[in-house]
């Protein structure tokens, strides 16, 4: 994406005040592995993720990642840390190559939340992330190793095609060897097959489904 106006938030701008954003944000590229903001960091800037797979996590006590979410495009990033006035509460590293616009928000916020579309598709977003952080707390807390593979594969099994089996196993907070384990296990059980590009075709969804819901 290189075009502001093909961001679904500023599609409605007159060209006006699509010139004025265009002076406070910027598109900036990433490769994979490359840190977008790290947990503590000043929430100066709002971000929209345009391109690529964006993870975000915490780091516990023991230097571990625990995973909260991984973004898709077009996704708004942390925008309750910068509505908060707080440091981002989690780092985020892109998973693979992606692109982000990166805005000043006092200025957005001075220039653009009198746009009722705008306001309305930022609440909109943030109350996702309450119910993402719901889903996070119900899976570490009830899902067993396996139902977390499963339902993974359920909403996204596409990102085997993309992401590397430990990045995957990071992301569940599983080990690598766990999600091996299990991948095998429902093969075994016909429920999905894995090929050799790594794509996840589902064989049985009402079985899989069964093992998380």
């Amino acid at each position: 994406m290189t075009s502001i106006r093909e961001i679904p938030l500023f599609s409605q701008l007159s060209d006006e005040d699509l010139q004025l954003l265009k002076k406070i944000a910027v598109f900036k590229s990433f490769y994979a592995d490359e840190i977008l903001f790290y947990e503590g960091d000043s929430s100066r800037y709002l971000y929209i993720l345009t391109e690529g797979l964006l993870r975000l996590y915490k780091t516990d006590n023991k230097n571990n990642e625990v995973y909260l979410h991984q973004f898709v495009p077009v996704s708004l990033v942390a925008e309750a840390a910068c509505f908060e006035g707080i440091n981002y509460p989690a780092t985020a590293r892109f998973s693979i190559k992606g692109q982000v616009l990166k805005i000043n928000f006092e200025k957005f916020k001075k220039e653009f939340l009198k746009y009722p579309e705008i306001s309305l598709r930022l609440i909109t977003s943030l109350t996702k992330k309450i119910n993402i952080l719901s889903s996070v707390i119900h899976k570490e807390m009830i899902l067993s190793s396996e139902a977390k593979v499963a339902n993974f594969i359920a909403e996204h099994h596409e990102l085997f095609l993309t992401l590397k089996n430990n990045q995957i196993a990071s992301i569940l907070n599983v080990s690598p060897e766990t999600l091996s384990r299990m991948l095998t296990k429902l093969q075994r059980e016909e429920i999905i097959m894995i090929d050799k590009k790594h794509e996840v075709t589902i064989l049985d969804s009402p079985k899989l489904q069964a093992l998380f819901s």
